[in-house]
C-alpha cells in the first residue's frame, strides 16, 4: 500500500501545481475555464484518495497525531506532498 500512496502523493502534488499555475491562469487571463473544470475534478479525486490512504497508513507507519496532521495539511500546500514523500515515506 505504501507504493500506491507514494504514487498518489506525487500525482496529487502535481495536480495541485497544474491547477494553480496552469489552469487558473488560463481561466482568468485567457478566459478558458474548461481547464479548471477538468483539472479540478482530477485533483479532487486524487485529494480524496490521498486522505483515505493516509488514514489507512496511519497505523502501519505509526504516525503520531502531530505528524499525521502535517501529512494531511501538506495536501493543501503547494509542494507539500513532495515534502511528505521525502520526510515520511522513505
Amino acid at each position: 500500500m505504501l507504493n500506491w500512496f507514494k504514487k498518489i502523493t506525487l500525482l496529487e502534488g502535481l495536480s495541485l501545481l497544474i491547477l494553480l499555475f496552469v489552469a487558473m491562469p488560463l481561466k482568468y487571463f485567457a478566459g478558458l475555464p474548461i481547464f479548471v473544470k477538468y483539472t479540478g475534478m482530477v485533483h479532487g479525486i486524487l485529494f480524496i484518495l490521498y486522505v483515505i490512504m493516509a488514514f489507512l497508513l496511519k497505523e502501519e507507519k505509526k504516525w503520531n497525531g502531530k505528524n499525521f496532521t502535517l501529512i494531511l495539511a501538506a495536501s493543501i500546500i503547494p509542494f507539500g506532498t513532495f515534502w511528505v514523500d521525502k520526510k515520511y515515506l522513505n
